[in-house]
C-alpha cells in the first residue's frame, strides 16, 4: 500500500492530479487550473511535487502485477530534453506492441543499453531474440550480455518490424510535448515512469480481477 500521510490533501486528490498529468498532454499550470474549477486549490508547484513523489511508487506496485510479454523484442531509443539538453529514453516492446521496459539515460552508448537490457531482462527474463536498428551501441550490448551470461539472444536488424516501437514511442512523445522539457534528470525519470505507467495500463498490461477502466487501474494500485 501506498502510504499518503503526512499529506494536507486528500487520496483521492492527489492521484486524480497524478493521473491526469500522466495520461493527457498538458502542462502544470494548466493542471492547476482544472484543480481550481473543481474547488481544489494546489499550486502547480505541489501537484509537480505528487508526479515525482507518486508515480514512480505507483510504477513499482504495476511491475508486481504486470501481464507476461512475448521473447521477441523490439528495441529503440528516442529522445527526451532535460534542461535544454536531449537525453535518451531507452524504450523495447514485443512483437504484439507490449511494453517491454523502458529506462531513460543520460547518454547513447554501449553502457547505457547494456544497463536498460539488464533491467528489461531481469523483470521479465532473457528474450530469444531482438530486433533494433543499426545502432552498433545497441549491438555491441546484446553481445556482451550474451558473452557474460552465456546467453543465445539473436540479433535482428529488420527496419519494418521496429516500426513498432518507433510507432509506440509517439504516445509518449505526445504527452511530453506540452511539458516544453523537464527541469531535472530526476523529474523527467520520475514523470516518464508515470507516463509510461499509463500507456501500458491503457495496452491492458495490468492484471486485474473483472473489467476495470484504466483509471480504475491507475487508481487500484495505490490500494
Amino acid at each position: 500500500m501506498i502510504d499518503f500521510k503526512g499529506s494536507h490533501f486528500e487520496r483521492d486528490v492527489i492521484l486524480w492530479s497524478v493521473r491526469w498529468y500522466v495520461a493527457y498532454p498538458m502542462s502544470y499550470r494548466q493542471l492547476e487550473e482544472m484543480m481550481e474549477e473543481r474547488g481544489v486549490e494546489v499550486d502547480h508547484s505541489t501537484l509537480n511535487r505528487w508526479v515525482v513523489k507518486y508515480a514512480p511508487l505507483l510504477e513499482n506496485q504495476f511491475r508486481a502485477r504486470k501481464r507476461a510479454i512475448g521473447s521477441s523484442w523490439r528495441l529503440d531509443e528516442t529522445y527526451v530534453k532535460v534542461k535544454g539538453c536531449w537525453k535518451y529514453l531507452y524504450r523495447a516492446v514485443d512483437k504484439v506492441g507490449a511494453t517491454v521496459d523502458f529506462l531513460l539515460t543520460a547518454k547513447r552508448d554501449c553502457k547505457a543499453a547494456l544497463r536498460f537490457l539488464r533491467k528489461a531482462i531481469g523483470q521479465h527474463g532473457e528474450p530469444e531474440k531482438i530486433t533494433i536498428d543499426k545502432s552498433g551501441a545497441n549491438t555491441a550490448a546484446i553481445e556482451r550480455y550474451n558473452a557474460e551470461h552465456g546467453a543465445d539472444i539473436e540479433i535482428r536488424r529488420i527496419k519494418y518490424l521496429n516500426n513498432i516501437v518507433e510507432q509506440d514511442h509517439r504516445a509518449v512523445k505526445r504527452v511530453t510535448r506540452p511539458m516544453l522539457g523537464f527541469k531535472s534528470f530526476r523529474s523527467a525519470a520520475a514523470t516518464l515512469s508515470g507516463i509510461e505507467l499509463m500507456h501500458m495500463i491503457r495496452k491492458d498490461q495490468l492484471q486485474t480481477t473483472g473489467k476495470l477502466r484504466p483509471a480504475q487501474q491507475f487508481y487500484a494500485l495505490a490500494a
